[in-house]
């Protein structure tokens, strides 16, 4: 069996620190396991035509959804021996899950593992743009000391609404960290919690125009499906409060990416924060590199060295078993025997 990853490259920090298990050096863990047994593993970081080759006798293909491979239904008609497609973390929107389906490939990522790291990440953010720390940051580094210019633009969090786009694992582990804030939350989700949830997380269930018009601070959590892309177009982006704030550590397509660069030029939106791109690695001359008021960073909110430790045992945990020839876990599993078995995406299939 060959095992295909595409993983980022260590570099000199692989050589130091082994806890790095999502980079190609490492290779989650998987070399020893599947070496040992006379199965091959090819790690690699190229997302072109050297996958394209790797991929045409392969089994089974891990990506990480930060540093992804774009699995389309072309690629898949061209990798005949394909079973298994893993995403190492959580987010399997980079592979064609209809034509995965169709080919009763199975499709499955490590559900859980990245929560609590991408939950902190949004909230650091969150502060980063309220409190006005990337600017305050900067001048300190270049000698300044311009107190009024810098709280001109710094608020406190307290007493300020927040809304939450997308109420899953992650929404919620985020929700429950903004209650030290004493902040007013509104939450918008295709399932709606219970009411005993929504007491315990202090989150109040709003439609998503009336919670876009009401935050002053919006942070999304919801997957990449065609009922999500783009769904921060310009038209809701002029809908937000002026002055508020969009967090993003879903997935960058959720957001208009030149609608937002002028909803932040133009002053509509006091800031946008945010590790998620499209597409991702994001080029050098990405508009969002450049745009006024941001607090972007590279797609590493879910690769703590905590999360990356959680995603090697979940991916080797996957492989075991599809070697074995016995069931991956079920809450892991997004394709499953020729049918979207996982709520996140099933309203996606078929969809093109």
């Amino acid at each position: 069996m060959k095992v295909v990853t595409v993983l980022y490259p260590g570099g000199e920090a692989a050589k130091t620190t082994p806890e790095l298990w999502n980079c190609t050096e490492h290779a989650l863990g998987l070399r020893p396991m599947l070496e040992s047994t006379g199965h091959t593993l090819v790690s690699m970081s190229d997302t072109g035509a050297a996958l394209d080759r790797e991929l045409v006798d392969a089994d089974v293909m891990v990506a990480t959804p930060f540093w992804p491979a774009y699995i389309t239904k072309e690629r898949i008609a061209q990798s005949p021996k394909l079973k298994l497609l893993l995403t190492a973390g959580v987010g399997s929107d980079h592979f064609d899950l209809a034509a995965a389906a169709a080919r009763k490939i199975t499709v499955a990522e490590i559900t859980g593992s990245n929560v609590v790291s991408v939950a902190e990440h949004a909230v650091m953010q969150v502060l980063a743009l309220v409190r006005n720390f990337i600017p305050s940051y900067q001048q300190v580094v270049a000698g300044g000391w311009d107190i009024a210019t810098l709280a001109a633009r710094s608020h406190d969090l307290e007493d300020k609404t927040v809304g939450i786009v997308g109420m899953g694992r992650i929404g919620q582990r985020f929700a429950a960290r903004l209650k030290p804030f004493d902040v007013q939350v509104h939450y918008y989700d295709n399932r709606r919690l219970t009411t005993a949830e929504e007491q315990v997380l202090g989150a109040r269930y709003l439609s998503l125009d009336a919670l876009t018009e009401s935050s002053d601070v919006i942070s999304i959590h919801a997957p990449l499906t065609p009922g999500t892309d783009r769904l921060f177009d310009r038209a809701r982006l002029a809908r937000m409060k002026r002055g508020s704030y969009l967090v993003n550590t879903a997935r960058g397509r959720i957001v208009d990416t030149m609608a937002l660069v002028d909803a932040l030029k133009s002053g509509h939106l006091a800031g946008y924060a945010g590790d998620v791109w499209y597409p991702q690695p994001a080029a050098a001359d990405h508009p969002w590199r450049t745009m006024p008021n941001h607090a972007m960073t590279p797609h590493l909110s879910g690769t703590t060295l905590e999360a990356q430790k959680r995603i090697a045992e979940g991916v080797q945990d996957c492989v075991q078993r599809f070697l074995a020839g016995t069931p991956i876990e079920r809450d892991y599993l997004i394709v499953d025997g020729g049918r979207v078995v996982s709520p996140s995406y099933s309203y996606a299939y078929g969809s093109g």
